[in-house]
């Protein structure tokens, strides 16, 4: 293990390890942290019950991170044309006929609805945790007595575990299987997560009790067996399958991603930001949030788009996030109602993501780049970019107004006259001493169509930075040049 990755396992270990020894937010605790090729380091801590500490292949409960599962089987079924996603729900379900909207002009709620958490039904957690057991006649029984709305069906988020309780009934009636075997047997065996099952019987490995605080101690607590509300938080799991998971899922967004039974453009979709969450719901986080397809999307101004879910079920708690722009991410688990694991994993992938941005990504002769991997379908905006920054080169270091002209859009020249231009840039490089013919000691990128980097002086650095027009000729529409002085 290089230096880099073991000071970060240490500085994550460090969080969950004071989860346990000194907090006692659970008896147990186990992490891991992946990245684009998959599980790079593990930890965990306490008593898992056995007098060992949890590692990578412990199992437990991982609650409502199952909502990806179901919302990922249920597409499978869309890609082949088997539902359609704006289908109303009462087509499969015909019990929900007979549950009153809350107003006259009310939709049928959809299964896209349903999907990003817009049915209009109350949040339910407490409720919904104690139902997975419920047999389909018994579902009915609940829908045909009635529904609550705390909204018209498609106005606004509010998570409901119900709304994923229905989208499992539908898998079961759309493929005339029972939703537990079509789950496991479309997208969980398909990709090697065999240690990912809907009970504890189906395990391979050693299961973790939940528990509960009790006085200075913990009350174990039973496990109900699989129902109509699986599909809302029925899996257990390990870290190192669940860590696969999200690999496969972040795998999206690079330009080689990994094979599996939802098409890569599915995937990318259940990882949009497609229902705005209120900043009620989560008053702690500092992120604007949304909901995708069984997903949790966070906009965070140095990371970007951070993909998670958390699980929380009475006797454990899961969480698992990644970076869409860097493909790391952590996972979690903790065996303890109301552990709140998620705030553990929140911290640890920030240290993480800092690391990662500290150190250079690459290293080449140029210097050092935090260029994030080309996402698809962009490897021509990055390579008509790589190719403005060498004319842009040409142009600092010997000014020519035919060139400027062929090398950016017309605005250019409008904004700041050439002439005006031409002279702070040469103030600039004069600043700072700078040998603008030199390979970047730096360089950086925020889209495919953007770059910035530094070039070395005598006495500081040069930063210059480049946008494209979305034009395929590849015209530069924003030049700055920028002198940073050395510290004195």
């Amino acid at each position: 293990m290089n230096p880099g990755v073991q000071r970060t396992a240490d500085a994550v270990d460090a969080v969950f390890r004071e989860r346990v020894e000194e907090l006692r937010t659970a008896p147990s605790s186990v992490w891991g942290v992946f990245d684009r090729s998959g599980l790079v380091v593990s930890g965990g801590h306490g008593d898992r019950g056995d007098g060992r500490a949890p590692d990578a292949d412990t199992v437990y409960r991982i609650a409502s991170c199952t909502k990806s599962v179901t919302a990922a089987t249920l597409l499978t079924l869309v890609a082949d044309g088997q539902v359609a996603l704006d289908a109303p729900v009462t087509d499969f379900v015909p019990a929900f006929a007979d549950v009153a909207l809350p107003t006259p002009d009310s939709p049928v709620p959809t299964l896209r609805m349903l999907l990003t958490m817009a049915a209009g039904f109350p949040t339910d957690d407490p409720w919904a945790d104690r139902q997975e057991s419920l047999s389909d006649a018994e579902f009915d029984a609940v829908l045909r007595d009635g529904l609550l709305f705390d909204s018209v069906p498609g106005t606004r988020f509010a998570y409901s575990n119900t709304g994923y309780a229905l989208l499992g009934r539908v898998i079961a009636v759309v493929t005339g299987s029972p939703y537990t075997e079509v789950a496991s047997e479309t997208v969980l065996r398909p990709l090697g997560l065999d240690d990912t099952v809907f009970s504890a019987a189906e395990s391979r490995g050693y299961v973790v009790t939940g528990v509960r605080p009790d006085g200075d101690g913990w009350e174990p607590l039973a496990t109900p067996g699989p129902g109509a509300f699986s599909s809302i938080g029925g899996l257990f799991s390990t870290v190192a399958d669940l860590a696969r998971w999200g690999t496969h899922l972040a795998s999206a967004f690079t330009g080689a991603p990994r094979p599996g039974p939802l098409s890569p453009a599915d995937r990318r979709l259940m990882q949009q930001a497609m229902r705005v969450v209120p900043g009620a719901v989560v008053p702690a986080s500092t992120r604007a949030t949304a909901y995708g397809f069984g997903l949790f999307v966070e906009q965070d101004p140095r990371f970007g788009e951070l993909v998670s879910h958390s699980g929380g079920y009475p006797g454990f708690s899961a969480h698992m996030r990644w970076s869409v722009r860097d493909g790391l991410g952590v996972v979690a688990f903790e065996n303890a109602t109301q552990a709140k694991v998620s705030a553990a994993a929140d911290r640890a992938l920030d240290i993480v993501l800092t690391e990662a941005a500290e150190a250079p990504t690459t290293t080449t002769s140029t210097g050092s780049t935090t260029i994030p991997l080309a996402a698809p379908g962009t490897r021509r905006t990055t390579a008509a970019t790589r190719a403005a920054r060498g004319a842009v080169t040409r142009l600092l270091a010997d000014w020519d107004d035919a060139l400027a002209d062929a090398v950016c859009t017309p605005n250019v020249a409008q904004d700041v006259p050439y002439e005006r231009r031409r002279r702070a840039i040469a103030e600039a490089v004069a600043a700072v001493g700078a040998d603008v013919t030199a390979p970047p000691v730096e360089e950086s990128s925020a889209a495919p169509s953007h770059l910035r980097w530094w070039l070395p002086g005598s006495a500081g650095r040069l930063r210059v930075e480049i946008r494209l027009a979305p034009l395929a000729a590849g015209l530069v529409q924003t030049l700055t040049v920028t002198a940073e002085p050395a510290e004195r």
